[in-house]
């Protein structure tokens, strides 16, 4: 042999096991969060990554082998999912050896063919974001991956605790539906769809908050609500841009058209039966996970005194009871004010006998009037929301022998006057008189404002604060409807504002909605009142 050939090979060094495993390994992308590797372990080291596992031990990672041949694993949050679920249609399902299995699934990934056969859950989905398989794992349900694909496979699982449908705790009625809202949104949804029966009832799912991923659903008939009410919902919750909106009370904040004004300009209703008579007049009704109430917009001042009673009773009894409760909000509002100007500035307008015995329940009391209604005002506030915080029979108690127990005391030390202890009095029952705890709430703040008022200008200073009150009402819209309609500005007369009409003259919904369909019944709705009988039937006589 010769030497110049033995130069010319070239001597083989041995190669490591650990870069020979390198070289005969394929590459494989790694999973961010703009894509799902076609690796398992590169997809379970990210969702470990991401719920800082193994600090975090509420993610739960179950590997297995489907038919005995190809890996996989699971993932879902513990204590959020129905275990039953996972392990009967799910585990058990993929863990049998199918035969057919490879026969019939020749695809290099195997998530498709058990997608279509193999999984018994009764929603399951293919997810291919990143964000959007995590929110899934959040929300309850339980992910699918094969080694292989590139998507995963979301089954519906949630099986987390959740209250009862209860009796409503604010908005009690004698008359109507004894249901309320609870805090789960696919409970709610479906207690208004049991009310209303029509495939036109549509729920449109919204996710709201960059960190905590909130769902929240909006609910309308297509073809009666005008689609630019529903188009402005949308757009307005699409485009809240903050970390947390957890609740509806948050979500109203973020909407409402008008946030420094003193009166709401969105409903709360914790009853699936006022909230379907809203969506069936035309309004948009908006639901949050973890809520147990419905936001109903637009809405108006008059919609907010009324009742949810109110379409149960007879024309005469919901008519009078209307005005009891308008004679309230004046009430609530204006009393004290009222109280404390006529005192002050206008005793010429009390009658002689009146006005000596106030002079003489006042004789020994060291205050003027305003340190009097503001001393015991607070106390009222203090009372009502000690007893609210308070839980059980025992606030109510509380609340109730606190309120008599310091009034007594306090005229007898002489530092209010018995005069005032009934305006106070009647004062906080024309409050508790107001259907909606959020007008409530606005009476309480214009009340204050209504006596500082009276005390500086009397009669003139409350005219002055009406007509400012008038003014930023009137100015108010909700949704793009304004808040007085329909007075101001003046549309088609309302069969039900002031005075309630029988439910058989409420032809048209309201005016200032703009629907699409007007009528919500026939001119002539009692359609026996113009036919004759058809029946008949004659007696048989006994024969004596």
């Amino acid at each position: 042999m010769k030497r110049g050939s033995l130069k010319n090979r070239r001597i083989k060094r041995p190669v490591p096991v650990s870069e020979s495993n390198k070289e005969n390994k394929p590459e494989y992308k790694k999973a961010d969060d703009e894509k799902i590797s076609t690796n398992i372990e590169e997809n379970i080291k990210y969702i470990e990554d991401k719920f800082n596992f193994p600090i975090n031990k509420d993610i739960v990672i179950r590997e297995l082998t489907v038919a005995k041949k190809y890996k996989a694993f699971i993932a879902y949050m513990d204590g959020m999912v129905d275990r039953i679920t996972i392990n009967n249609f799910i585990l058990r399902a993929l863990m049998v050896n199918d035969e057919k299995f490879d026969e019939e699934s020749n695809d290099k990934c195997k998530l498709d063919f058990i997608l279509s056969n193999i999984l018994q859950t009764n929603q399951a989905k293919k997810v291919d974001n990143p964000d959007e398989f995590m929110y899934e794992i959040l929300s309850g349900n339980t992910l699918l991956y094969v080694d292989g694909c590139d998507f995963y496979i979301s089954n519906e699982t949630k099986g987390f605790d959740k209250r009862g449908v209860d009796k409503p705790l604010i908005e009690g009625v004698v008359l109507g539906s004894q249901e309320a809202f609870n805090e789960n949104l696919r409970t709610n949804v479906t207690l208004i769809r049991k009310l209303i029966k029509n495939n036109n009832l549509t729920t449109e799912f919204i996710k709201v908050g960059n960190v905590n991923k909130q769902l929240c659903a909006v609910m309308s008939i297509n073809g009666i609500t005008n689609p630019a009410i529903v188009e402005e919902v949308k757009r307005r919750i699409k485009g809240i841009k903050s970390d947390m909106v957890l609740g509806d009370g948050l979500l109203e904040q973020f909407i409402e058209d008008n946030p420094y004004s003193i009166v709401p300009t969105v409903l709360s209703t914790e009853r699936p039966d006022r909230a379907a008579s809203h969506i069936l007049e035309g309004k948009v009704a908006i639901l949050v996970e973890g809520a147990p109430f419905a936001k109903i917009v637009p809405v108006t001042l008059p919609s907010l005194i009324h009742s949810p009673e109110d379409s149960y009773m007879r024309w005469p009894y919901g008519t009078l009871i209307r005005l009891i409760r308008f004679a309230a909000a004046f009430i609530a509002t204006l009393l004290p004010g009222i109280y404390v100007a006529i005192t002050s500035f206008h005793q010429e307008m009390i009658p002689t006998e009146l006005l000596i015995a106030i002079a003489k329940a006042k004789e020994n009391v060291p205050f003027p009037t305003i340190v009097e209604v503001i001393l015991m005002e607070l106390s009222f506030e203090l009372i009502r929301e000690a007893g609210i915080r308070i839980p059980g029979i025992i606030g109510n108690t509380l609340g109730i022998i606190g309120a008599l127990i310091l009034g007594q005391a306090a005229v007898q030390a002489n530092i209010v006057s018995p005069v005032l202890i009934i305006i106070v009095s009647v004062t906080g029952l024309g409050n508790f008189a107001l259907p909606n705890y959020s007008l409530a709430l606005a009476a309480r703040v214009s009340r204050f404002c209504f006596i500082l008022l009276g005390t500086l200008l009397g009669f003139y200073g409350i005219s002055i604060g009406i007509a400012l009150f008038a003014i930023l009402v009137t100015n108010i819209k909700s949704f793009g409807v304004p808040f007085f309609a329909p007075i101001a500005p003046k549309t088609k007369e309302s069969s039900d504002l002031f005075f309630k009409k029988p439910a058989w003259q409420q032809i048209y919904r309201p005016d200032y909605l703009n629907t699409l369909k007007q009528k919500r019944q026939a001119k002539i709705s009692r359609q026996w009142t113009e036919e004759e009988p058809k029946y008949s039937y004659e007696r048989d006589e006994e024969d004596d």
